[in-house]
């Protein structure tokens, strides 16, 4: 198995719920590309991942995110994390978007749902977005 003690299990389940929000940007305008998923493997490299454990945890994400009905749970683990990987995950996010060069109204919308949730600054979101844009377009 993949995890030494109970403290690695948690972290890996921790990552599975930001696989899952990560997937879940990715599938909201019904376009999951491989691209997308690339996104999502290096983001979770970037805050922890292991590659051993990297294809489980977005099976487990997948998963969550397909047996959830709200983003509220996936939000919880971004939630605890220090600033340097909450900025991580919301780059990772605004490039799911723009991997296909533009965003749909449900993708504006779930970012501006995370920006509340996250208690993410709407400047530092908003630089962040056109940071990723300007380097997607």
């Amino acid at each position: 198995m993949f995890f030494k003690n109970n403290k690695e299990n948690n972290k890996v389940q921790d990552l599975d719920k930001i696989a899952a929000l990560l997937i879940h940007a990715a599938k909201i305008d019904q376009n999951y590309s491989s691209q997308e998923e690339e996104i999502i493997k290096q983001t979770l490299l970037k805050i922890g991942a292991n590659n051993e454990s990297i294809k489980i945890i977005i099976n487990n994400g997948k998963k969550i995110e397909e047996d959830s009905n709200q983003i509220l749970e996936f939000t919880k683990e971004v939630k605890n994390m220090n600033e340097d990987n909450k900025i991580k995950i919301i780059e990772a996010l605004w490039k799911i978007i723009y991997s296909n060069k533009d965003a749909d109204i449900y993708e504006t919308n779930l970012m501006r749902r995370l920006a509340g949730l996250l208690y993410i600054d709407s400047k530092i979101m908003g630089d962040i977005k056109d940071k990723i844009k300007k380097e997607n377009l």
